[in-house]
């Protein structure tokens, strides 16, 4: 086996006996990456000679005896909405091409203070917005399953780069599904913590009050040692909070036995039958753990999409209000402020984005404020309310992460409503400030190719640990199967690579 087909649990443990060095992993990382990112278009900008600048301070500090931290030698990509010092930050969109960041957002500085190696900024939909990776001004990304197919969004590259194998954990950000929906889609595990455990400064506003940040990995584990060091109070965050003591590993592999978990019945409408089917075997199979299964009625989860497409964008048209070209962004030349203003946003921002600052602007103007967006606030707060009642009676909560298997590229990037009902089953978990993890469950089969399907594992706020204890004892009941067919996967990606490269 390569380097670059291990977990990153499997590296950190061959970093630290020192089997292999930092510098080792790097290479084989960057091999990787040369040999299918020109397939998957899942990077914006590469890293590579600051990189082996910081695996040669890992390996220097190893040799020495020090401890360089428990992610000594980890590559790791990064969502480029996520500031980096001396590096693009993109957000995947014209307007921000040539912004170079000055300083790192405080989860680059957490992974980077316990030895993680940062290797590049991963492509997105442009400000995060779209559940594709299809509206990014630097290409489409394309889903490492079947290069026909989208990988999802927004935090696509991200999601590609893992599932393809060149880098073992990713960061991406979650405002209404956009870590777990692409996860589902490439059949690895995504994690969206509860808001305001992981910092977001220096990450780039969408919608304040939804935004989160958190890891990729191939396996559950993976992501519970990237929350480990991410988590906890950041006094540049007014929004976070103070988490003490918790270990996301510690106690990872403890019995789920005697667990209650719910399924919200709102959340199987309209989830295709082989997805159906691959749940349906996922819930059999806790019913063996000796977890107890009881169906919930969430009512306000019909309102849920029309609660967030008021939010969300009426949050966004206040966020990138300062991308104006005077303040950030390119400038355009005009003769007048307003035509500069104009014609700067214009020609830098994408249509999703002008179609969501669109929205966002219409639900805050005078007359329609209290008209939408407060009546949205009001019937967030009662979405709230209801998850609250449906825990009282579960420990946590499940359903397919997505309603279907990866779509195909182009094929919803003109229907916009179309592309938005598919965000249903993550929605809410933003809404509400929830934590929820998406992993493989199995695979549909679509037009003859194995595409993966993703669970959905809901928790109450700041209960990581619960969620990733379920879903880390699912993971080791079907994982055989998971990365069997990932390892076929990703050997096709080379062989197919080889062949292009000799015609």
């Amino acid at each position: 086996m390569k380097i670059w087909e291990m977990t990153a649990k499997e590296i950190l443990d061959l970093v630290s006996s020192r089997d292999v060095s930092a510098m080792e992993v790097l290479d084989s990382c960057f091999e990787r990456i040369s040999e299918v990112e020109p397939q998957i278009n899942a990077f914006i900008e590469l890293m590579e000679p600051v990189a082996r600048l910081s695996a040669a301070r890992v390996d220097s500090m190893l040799d020495d005896g020090e401890n360089p931290g428990f992610l000594a030698g980890l590559p790791v990509a990064i969502k480029d909405n996520i500031c980096v010092k001396g590096a693009p930050c993109t957000c995947g969109s014209k307007i921000l091409e040539n912004w170079i960041a000055p300083y790192d957002a405080t989860v680059i500085s957490r992974l980077v203070g316990q030895g993680a190696i940062i290797v590049g900024k991963t492509n997105l939909d442009e400000f995060a917005m779209g559940s594709s990776t299809e509206t990014s001004a630097f290409g489409v990304t394309k889903n490492p399953w079947d290069l026909s197919r989208v990988p999802g969004g927004s935090s696509g590259g991200s999601a590609a780069a893992v599932a393809a194998g060149m880098v073992p954990i990713a960061l991406g950000t979650d405002t209404g599904g956009s870590i777990r929906q692409p996860a589902s889609f490439t059949g690895i595990c995504g994690l969206k913590p509860t808001y305001g455990l992981v910092s977001r400064y220096g990450v780039t506003g969408f919608a304040s009050s939804l935004d989160t940040v958190g890891p990729m990995g191939e396996t559950v584990w993976d992501c519970a040692l990237a929350l480990d060091a991410m988590a906890g109070f950041d006094k540049l965050d007014p929004a976070s909070y103070e988490r003490r003591g918790v270990s996301y590993v510690s106690g990872i592999d403890r019995e789920v036995r005697g667990l209650k978990v719910g399924i919200p019945e709102e959340l199987l409408d309209g989830v295709s039958p082989d997805v159906i089917d691959r749940f349906e075997a996922v819930v059999d199979l806790l019913k063996d753990f000796g977890v107890e299964i009881q169906m919930l009625n969430i009512p306000s989860l019909t309102y849920a999409i029309d609660i967030y497409y008021i939010i969300a964008p009426a949050e966004a048209s206040s966020n990138l209000a300062r991308f104006d070209g005077v303040r950030f962004g390119k400038r355009a030349e005009a003769e007048t402020l307003d035509q500069m203003y104009a014609s700067s946003r214009g020609s830098g921002f994408g249509k999703e984005v002008i179609r969501r600052i669109l929205i966002g602007t219409y639900a805050l103007s005078a007359g329609n404020k209290e008209k939408y967006y407060v009546r949205a606030a009001k019937a967030r707060t009662m979405l709230i309310e209801d998850f609250k009642k449906g825990f009282g009676k579960v420990d946590l909560m499940i359903s397919p992460a997505t309603p279907y298997a990866a779509f195909g590229i182009g094929e919803k990037i003109e229907d916009p409503l179309s592309m938005y009902v598919g965000d249903l089953i993550t929605i809410p978990v933003n809404l509400a400030g929830l934590c929820a993890l998406s992993m493989p469950m199995g695979f549909s089969q679509v037009s003859g190719t194995d595409l993966p399907c993703g669970l959905q594992v809901i928790g109450k706020p700041f209960d990581e640990n619960t969620v990733l204890r379920l879903g880390y004892s699912i993971e080791r009941a079907i994982e055989e199967e998971i990365r069997s067919k990932m390892g076929h996967m990703r050997r096709g990606l080379g062989l197919a690579r080889e062949a292009e490269l000799v015609d």
